[in-house]
């Protein structure tokens, strides 16, 4: 036997491993241009949705002039609470900016929530620590009240809220000297507190509403989560913009706010 034969391979399977190395070779070559191409389209497609995405938020934080266009301020007191994350995005389908009135020892135990609603473009305001009737309080009393909900606020979202309202809206010159921010009231109570009904809520807002309105609801009842779908739909429907109360005012209101005529 020639072993010196049986060492050496045929032409013709030479040939054939060329020929596949150049086969694998060019898929490969292909393979990897087809993949530079899926790269360069996806990183295209990136860059237009990033495009895209940068021209929705800038038309959406354009500042409105509520001088040339009919606004309304919704506000919402209490929270906030498990129906808070909700809220948010019922208000975000439409754009709308809000001001929440936060309790402190709420916003002490669900920052996160508070957080969220802060960088999505609404305002906080305060509404004391632990929601009392400010009025039966001594100077004190009433500055602590002030303080320690600043203080919640300001871990939360890393400042104090320019805004206060006083909890049920009661206030004397006692509860107006411990603190010089806008005490904000409101032009149309929905009874959102009493009702506990989407439908009534609804109603009243609509018959109630005027431009330059301050709103009160309470993001505490789920009902009144439920009715906003409804209520934006409607007020956007009639040309009304979602803002929130220092919005309504050019960004100064008045010391004691009710609604902007």
């Amino acid at each position: 036997m020639n072993i010196g034969a049986l060492s050496r391979r045929p032409a013709t399977a030479g040939a054939r491993r060329g020929t596949a190395r150049t086969i694998v070779t060019a898929v490969l070559m292909t393979a990897a241009c087809g993949i530079g191409q899926l790269v360069a389209t996806t990183t295209t497609a990136r860059a237009a949705t990033a495009g895209a995405l940068s021209a929705y938020q800038e038309r959406s934080h354009k500042p409105v002039d509520c001088d040339r266009v009919k606004c309304v301020a919704l506000t919402f007191d209490d929270g906030p609470g498990k129906h808070t994350d909700a809220l948010l995005g019922h208000l975000a389908a439409y754009r709308a900016r809000a001001t929440f009135f936060v309790v402190g020892q709420n916003v002490a135990a669900n920052p996160d929530i508070v957080r969220r609603a802060y960088e999505a473009g609404h305002e906080i305001g305060g509404h004391t620590w632990s929601h009392p009737n400010l009025t039966k309080l001594s100077a004190a009393e009433v500055r602590s009240q002030f303080d320690r909900a600043d203080q919640a606020i300001k871990a939360a979202i890393g400042v104090a809220p320019k805004l206060v309202r006083p909890p049920y809206g009661a206030f004397n010159e006692t509860v107006r000297m411990q603190t010089e921010r806008p005490l904000v009231m409101w032009s149309v109570d929905t009874l959102d507190w009493r009702l506990r009904d989407s439908a009534k809520v609804t109603d009243k807002t609509l018959k109630s509403v005027r431009p330059g309105s301050v709103i009160l609801f309470h993001d505490t009842h789920p009902t009144t989560v439920a009715a906003m779908p409804r209520v934006l739909k409607a007020l956007s429907e009639r040309g009304y913009r979602f803002v929130t109360v220092s919005q309504l005012y050019g960004g100064k209101p008045p010391r004691l706010v009710y609604g902007r005529d």
